[in-house]
């Protein structure tokens, strides 16, 4: 996200308007609906973690304990013990 100014953007009237409510201030206009993406959808990460959960799982089933899991994924006992359970609805 980059910092705009609003006199460069926004027609004078309305950007008068505006500052009656918040004049001087650092304003967040979020994105509409249609224009928002969901949570991953612009990075690898969500497959990242989509693979290394299925690695955990499968180190899991190979006999690894959660406590050495933990240790080998840089993650909690809890955080394993969560992915595991989702893996086994899967």
């Amino acid at each position: 996200m980059r910092y705009r100014k609003a006199d460069q953007i926004l027609p004078p009237e309305l950007l008068e308007k505006v500052q009656e409510y918040v004049d001087g201030t650092i304003l967040y206009i979020p994105k509409t609906e249609e224009h928002r993406k969901n949570w991953g959808e612009g990075t690898a990460t969500r497959d990242e973690l989509r693979i290394r959960n299925a690695r955990i799982y499968s180190d899991y089933l190979a006999g690894e304990s959660m406590k050495n899991l933990s240790s080998k994924y840089f993650l909690s006992l809890k955080s394993i013990q969560r992915i595991i359970g989702q893996e086994k609805k899967m």
